[in-house]
C-alpha cells in the first residue's frame, strides 16, 4: 500500500504527483491535507507514519510540506517509521538500498514537479538491498 499526505504547502505537488502515480497505474491512499489552505505539517507526517508502520514492510509514503524537512521529522517520530527527506534521485535510491527508507519526503519549495517526479520514481523502483550489515544497521535505528 502507498500513502500520500502533505500540509498546505506542500498540497500542489502533491496533486502533480498523484496525478503522475494515476498514471502509472499505481494506487495510492491520500490522507490529506484536502488543499492548499495553510495547515500544520505534524498531523499529517504523523498519520502517514501511522499508517505505513501498520501495514508493515510492503506499505510506503510519500510526503511533501514546504521543505520536506518538518513533515519528516514529524515522521520519523513513530516507531517503524524510517523517513528520508530528498531533493534529488541519488539520496531516495541509496535511501532505500542501504536503509530500507519506507517514507519519502519532499520539499514543494525546494524543488519542481519534474525533479520531483524522478525522486519518486527512485524511491518506489528501488528495492532493499537486505545485506546483512544494512539489516543490522537498520536494527539500530529502530533501538
Amino acid at each position: 500500500m502507498l500513502y500520500l499526505a502533505s500540509d498546505g504547502a506542500g498540497f500542489p505537488l502533491k496533486i502533480q504527483i498523484a496525478a503522475l502515480l494515476s498514471g502509472k497505474g499505481i494506487a495510492f491512499t491520500d490522507i490529506g491535507a484536502g488543499s492548499d489552505a495553510p495547515s500544520d505539517y505534524a498531523p499529517y507526517g504523523r498519520k502517514l507514519a501511522e499508517a505505513v508502520a501498520a501495514g508493515g514492510g510492503e506499505a510506503r509514503g510519500i510526503l511533501f510540506c514546504g521543505t520536506g524537512a518538518g513533515i519528516s521529522m514529524a515522521a520519523n517520530r513513530v516507531r517503524g517509521a524510517r523517513c528520508v527527506c530528498c531533493s534529488e534521485p541519488a539520496t531516495a535510491r541509496l535511501s532505500r538500498l542501504h536503509n530500507d527508507a519506507n517514507i519519502l519526503a519532499v520539499g514543494a519549495r525546494i524543488v519542481g514537479a519534474e525533479l520531483a517526479a524522478d525522486i519518486v520514481t527512485a524511491f518506489l523502483e528501488t528495492p532493499f538491498f537486505g545485506e546483512e550489515r544494512h539489516v543490522r544497521r537498520i536494527a539500530g535505528i529502530e533501538g
